[in-house]
Parts: C-alpha cells; structure tokens; sequence
C-alpha cells in the first residue's frame, strides 16, 4: 500500500489481501459489507482509521510473509486486525506481533465485521449508504472470481486447508448463480470459478434442488456449468479434481458454452507417491481420459500443478512423473518443491528428500515442461484467438485467449495496440509464440 494524506469524513479501513483466490473474495465480501455498513475503503495506510490483514496460512513461507505484512502494517498505521488462515494461529500471530487488535480465522465474516465496529464505530446509516449491486471487488472491473463453496472432504497428507477451513460447505445454487448473473450486468467478461474442489460442489447437500426462475437446478457441478454458460461471459474452471463426472462438462467446452480450460491439480503422476498423498481420484486412468477429453473437444486447455520431492518419492517414482507429463501435453503447469507444513500428516512419513535433490528434479521438471510448452504454443501460430484485454500502456496491449487464467498463465501481447482498453475482446491473429507466451495482432474489418 502507498501512503497518502488522511480524510476526517467517513470510517476508513484500509486492506491488504494474502495468498489465494478464495482469500480474495473472502476480502471482496467482508469491504463490501463494511461498505454498505457507512465505511470508506483506503487504498493508503496513513488514509485508513483501522488496517485489515486478510493472511494465508498454508505454507510455513506463506506464514512469514503474512507475519511480515501484519508488522508493515502496525509500523505505517498501528492499528491492526488480523483475519484469513493464518488467524486459526492467534498465538503465533500475538507473539510476534501483540499490538493487533483482533485475530479472526478464515471465512469469519461476523467475526470480522465486529472487530471492525469495535476498533472503528459505523457513523453513517447503512440503509442510506450505497453499494454497487455485485458488490465490492478487488479484481479489474472485467474479470471476477465467483467462490461457490468452502473448506474441503479430502484429506491429503500434505495439507491443512480441511483444518483451517473446515469440511466442504456448498453454496446454494441459486445463491451462485444470482452473484454471477450481477456481476454479468455489471459489465464483467469473466468469471473464474473457484473453490478448494470445484468438481465436489453440491456433495454435502445431496446436490439439493432448487428454483431458478423457472426451473429446477441442482446444486451440482453439472447444473452450475449449464447455467452459468448462459450468461454470455467468459466461464472458467478452477481447481477441479478430475472425478469421472467431469466428462460430463466437456460438450459444453466443446460447443463453445464454457471456456475449453480445465484446472486440474494432479500434483503427482506416480501411483505410489499419489498413494501417499491421499489424492482423490489418484486409482483413474488419467491419461486414457485426457485423450477421450482431446477428442470430443480438441482445442482443451489443461494446466496443473505438481510437488516434487515428496517424502519417499524415489527416482523411479520422478522419471514416471516426467514420462506421464511428456504424453499427456499439458498447456501450463506449475510445479513446487514440497515443503513441510505444521499439522500435516505427510510430515510424519518416511523417506525425507534432500533440498539438493528437490532442486535438481524441480530443474528437470520445469525443463521438460519447458519445452511441451513451447511446442504446443507454437502450433498456435496462424490461429485466430479471442482475446480480453488485461492491460494497455504505451508499448500496446496484454490480454489472455481461453488458455490463460489471470495471474498464473502467460499472455498474449498486442505490440503497438495504444487504442484498446481493458475489458475490450478482440479477435487475434497469433504471429510469434515462446515458452510461455504468444504474440499478435488485432483482426480488423476490411
């Protein structure tokens, strides 16, 4: 945050967002509510009466960064309230740092909210105070994310999120869908949709039933895409765990309803390491569905991610890693070097990977992918792209096709393209493409 002088008109709350996607619509719902309750947001610390810490508590780096965030806070503003996944650790958060005025976990709106009003008591009226009807977002104005459930039913021996966040708790369906169909009229062109296990919606109610106009709609993962790829925006599936049901959504990728991008965290190929994580659907024949997915839809996008170096992971178990990823040709993919987490069962298993060998099989995996990146960009030059426009400055544009999530992908660059905007779709033709991104030009009417 940048400092700026104060205002002595409304409450003013300043805040700084840690760590993932949920995280940030966990900050988007908490401002829009203060925001409705009288209260100003300040994108200063010396601007803000009270400064919200939104933390992230997964990894012990993730930890540190949100120690360090917490302190910046309480040295440029003083007044300080801690909320996110680091919050389940108020100890750790108050040995570090005591001055904090309150310590709440993950999702804990109320909980929030009050800290708020007893830190910085509302002055305005909230049924006088207007907010948008989409809500306050942290994202551009053209793309946003829509968080359809919380917390997780797996139990991967790597992480804590089912501690943190507790069991897996499904939005209602219409609930969902009214917060995308207004941020649609709003003007959004994308909605990246977001949970701890998209594809597992609707499980913990039964995939309950309810009116949507009218019709009746499950809450299912099915339902919520058919649905969804009716309001004419971009739709994007994020962290979806590749249960067989998820063959049931490739039609509409391939009838051009939802983007053709699946975000699948497959973290390991080797049957014996994915064993020890506990991954869901580990026992499927991935391969054998990603072709049959390739088939029905050909211009399907796959990225993931995987951890390297996890306990007991034998050379054997990474050189299979390697040879799955040269035949299943993912587009993107991240890879992490495992890193041990306080709580997590993983850190009680045998078979410690030395950091020297972490790194080199990280090097080697990054290298591989590398090259199947470029490969498979390259065979998009000469193609026609739709592209939404994320960026203008004085070099030209930045936008992403339907292969590239906000953040985590590459992009595609517009040299020289000064007179476009952000939000703007445009048709492009693809010219030059590297390792990570692709380079074009607008199509225009002759």
């Amino acid at each position: 945050m940048t400092t700026s002088p104060a205002s002595k008109s409304a409450p003013k709350v300043g805040i700084v967002s840690l760590g993932c996607p949920k995280a940030l619509v966990d900050s988007e719902r908490i401002l829009t509510r203060l925001r409705a309750e009288g209260y100003e947001i300040s994108p200063s610390y010396d601007g803000a009466d009270v400064v919200l810490v939104n933390t992230c508590g997964f990894l012990d780096s993730a930890k540190q960064e949100s120690l360090d965030a917490i302190g910046e806070a309480i040295k440029e503003n003083g007044r300080v309230i801690v909320t996110g996944c680091l919050g389940v650790e108020p100890d750790v958060i108050r040995k570090t740092h005591p001055g904090v005025l309150a310590v709440t976990g993950p999702h804990q709106y109320e909980q929030v909210v009050s800290a708020v009003h007893d830190a910085l008591p509302p002055k305005h009226d909230p049924f006088t105070d207007l907010v948008p009807p989409e809500g306050l977002r942290l994202t551009p104005r053209h793309y946003a994310y829509l968080k359809i459930s919380e917390g997780c039913n797996n139990r991967c021996t790597f992480c804590i999120i089912p501690s943190i966040r507790g069991d897996l708790v499904s939005r209602p369906i219409t609930s969902v869908l009214r917060e995308a169909e207004k941020l649609a009229v709003a003007g959004v062109k994308e909605l990246l949709v977001i949970s701890q296990d998209t594809s597992a919606y609707g499980v913990d109610t039964k995939y309950k039933e309810e009116m949507w106009y009218d019709r009746s709609v499950r809450t299912r993962f099915l339902d919520l895409c058919t649905e969804l790829a009716n309001l004419d925006v971009w739709v994007r599936l994020h962290y979806v765990y590749p249960y067989p049901h998820v063959d049931e959504v490739i039609p509409l990728m391939a009838e051009g309803k939802i983007l053709p991008y699946l975000d699948i965290p497959f973290q390991h190929a080797s049957p014996t390491v994915l064993k020890a994580m506990r991954r869901p659907a580990a026992q499927e024949k991935q391969l054998d569905r990603i072709r049959k997915w390739r088939e029905e839809c050909p211009h399907l996008a796959l990225r993931s991610t995987f951890i390297t170096g996890f306990p007991g992971e034998t050379e054997a178990d990474f050189q299979f890693m390697l040879d799955w990823l040269q035949e299943a040709q993912l587009d993107r993919v991240g890879c992490f070097k495992y890193e041990a987490v306080d709580g997590a069962p993983a850190n009680a298993l045998p078979g410690a990977v030395p950091e020297e060998v972490k790194q080199e099989r990280w090097e080697r995996f990054m290298e591989t992918q590398k090259a199947i990146s470029a490969e498979r960009l390259q065979k998009k030059v000469g193609w026609t792209l739709g592209v939404l426009i994320d960026e203008v400055d004085e070099d030209g544009a930045i936008g992403r096709s339907y292969a590239e999530a906000p953040e985590i992908d590459g992009n595609v660059f517009l040299n020289g393209e000064t007179s476009l905007k952000p939000g703007d779709l445009v048709d492009v033709t693809i010219e030059h493409a590297d390792e990570y991104d692709l380079w074009g030009s607008v199509e225009r009417d002759v």
